[in-house]
């Protein structure tokens, strides 16, 4: 019987060393082109273009990061566009959100529940299809070529999805603590304020780490309503444009794949500080009370 349970023991520890072994060589293959990409970035200009395959520079050089943004790079620009449209709706988008969702979860009113369908409905339409309206009414209030047309329409949701992931969390809050604030006194701005907002955390932190990554890597919004020469450019934009110049694969590759290190980092950082909010945010917007 023992001699049965050692060799049961010795074979789930061969099977279990078997996974991490693969897991690690599956894990190195897909981190190969982001290493490759950080090594040539830390590389100079002659050591990318030598048609000898170096994968380490002789001597790593940190001031490239330092002329991506420099004076005329474009890049300066588009990081400060960047985190111009990221900072706004990373604060509007959780409140109106959640201050939509609130009326949908908490508070009773004729066609609440037929807007609700509606809200969802529009989940299936594709962006393609909504794309030329858009640009329609976009063309009419002049914000073509400006940052209105990634700030201004997210003062109202930002999405039916962030909407329905909040209006799902606020039902697992119970009600009980919501009628024992309305037998105090309080209005529903001040329950949605005071109570169920803070208690919102989990799903609000989840909604803006979203956020942050959906418009820090975005580049085909600002391609369709930012394509003047004069017009703002995101981060993301400068570099896909810089990429399909003719002289991309040779002129300043270095400093490019700099731009393409910094693009990735970002969001790669903030998974990993937020991933237990975030795996937390969406296994509980699954509760109801």
């Amino acid at each position: 019987m023992e001699n049965v349970s050692r060799s049961a023991r010795t074979k789930k520890t061969a099977v279990n060393v078997s996974l991490y072994l693969l897991m690690t060589l599956v894990a190195a293959v897909l981190l190969f082109p982001y290493a490759f990409m950080v090594s040539k970035s830390l590389m100079t200009s002659e050591e990318v273009v030598d048609p000898k395959i170096r994968f380490l520079p002789a001597a790593p050089q940190l001031a490239n990061y330092l002329k991506l943004f420099g004076s005329g790079s474009g890049y300066a620009s588009g990081l400060l566009h960047t985190l111009a449209i990221v900072g706004f709706n990373c604060v509007v988008v959780p409140l109106s959100a959640s201050f939509i969702a609130f009326s949908f979860a908490k508070l009773k009113w004729t066609g609440r529940n037929f807007m609700f369908a509606v809200m969802l409905g529009t989940m299936m339409l594709p962006g393609v299809l909504t794309q030329l309206s858009l640009y329609s009414i976009y063309v009419k209030f002049n914000w073509i070529n400006t940052l209105y047309p990634f700030t201004i329409p997210n003062l109202f949701g930002g999405g039916a999805l962030y909407i329905f992931l909040i209006r799902q969390f606020m039902l697992g809050i119970p009600r009980d603590m919501d009628n024992a604030a309305k037998i105090d006194g309080a209005n529903a701005f001040i329950r949605y304020l005071k109570i169920v907002l803070p208690l919102c955390k989990p799903v609000l932190v989840y909604v803006i780490v979203n956020v942050f990554i959906s418009y820090w890597g975005d580049y085909y919004g600002p391609l369709v309503y930012m394509r003047a020469s004069s017009a703002p450019k995101t981060m993301a934009q400068v570099v896909f444009e810089s990429a399909l110049e003719e002289n991309a694969a040779t002129y300043n590759a270095n400093i490019r794949m700099c731009g393409g290190v910094v693009m990735s980092l970002v969001p790669a950082a903030l998974f990993a500080v937020f991933q237990k909010q975030l795996i937390e945010g969406v296994v509980m917007t699954g509760l109801k009370d």
